[in-house]
């Protein structure tokens, strides 16, 4: 396969993913679209360690969130607390989520996310698997990043809808649903040569990888006026699918985001 493979991914899965595709022999190129940071105040996610043993659950809507959720609660011994605080859950929508959970330190009984077989990661598969751990007058809390939105850009399909599709199903069943940020997402800063490699992918044959519509609105900020209409995409959820073609992407494919499905669905587009 000759085009190129423009991973969006945040790093490093980003880079992790680029060595996978190379590794099959394929020309990728990492290009992310996200950056995230730790907070300039982190007030707030240390007070909820205060308060976390009030929860029935923990949902983390990322990897990231995981690791700066613990990350900047380094003074406590969080794998001690969590494990004598035995009735709070971890829910993850993924696998990637599900293993920085156990990366940290918390206990594989404790965490809840849709198998690696099934059909999507996202809310509504988890679901599925934790509406009954719940009831009328319990308290969830959404681990999530704060997202700097892209001046005059619409984003379709919002990377909150998820969460906030969630929440809504918990405040339904009497939940009451608390947030906090633990990262801040943005969008990175190119030189010319990111610049160059990104004009040229809309029209050169590259397949981009997207696994946030997130990363569409970064994407129509750093190229304002692109025509994206000889582009092409594999993108590793429905809502992120939609983003693309309403950005003008010409093709798009959809895969789940796992490694094997995402390399068949781009080898497909040859």
């Amino acid at each position: 396969m000759s085009e190129r493979l423009l991973v969006t991914r945040v790093q490093p899965q980003a880079q992790a993913w680029v060595d996978l595709f190379s590794a099959q022999g394929h020309d990728a190129l990492a290009l992310p679209l996200i950056e995230v940071r730790s907070l300039a105040d982190k007030t707030e996610v240390h007070a909820v360690w205060q308060r976390l043993q009030s929860y029935a659950a923990a949902m983390f809507v990322s990897r990231h969130a995981v690791n700066y959720f613990f990350r900047e609660n380094t003074a406590i011994d969080h794998v001690l607390y969590w494990d004598k605080a035995i009735k709070i859950r971890a829910w993850s929508t993924g696998p990637g989520t599900a293993q920085a959970l156990a990366e940290n330190g918390i206990p594989a009984h404790l965490i809840d996310s849709p198998s690696e077989q099934a059909g999507q990661f996202d809310s509504e598969a988890l679901w599925q698997l934790v509406q009954t751990q719940v009831h009328a007058g319990d308290k969830v809390l959404i681990v999530r990043g704060d997202s700097a939105a892209a001046d005059g850009v619409s984003l379709v399909g919002d990377t909150g809808v998820g969460r906030d599709w969630l929440a809504q199903r918990l405040t339904d069943a009497g939940v009451k649903v608390d947030f906090v940020v633990a990262y801040q997402r943005g969008a990175p800063v190119w030189g010319a040569q990111q610049r160059a490699f990104a004009t040229a992918g809309a029209a050169d044959g590259s397949v981009w990888l997207f696994s946030s519509a997130e990363a569409l609105v970064h994407l129509q900020a750093l190229l304002p006026g692109q025509d994206w209409s000889a582009a092409r995409a594999v993108a590793t959820h429905p809502r992120i699918a939609a983003a693309a073609r309403a950005v003008g992407f010409g093709v798009v494919a959809q895969a789940r985001p796992v490694f094997a499905d995402v390399l068949a669905s781009i080898e497909s587009l040859s």
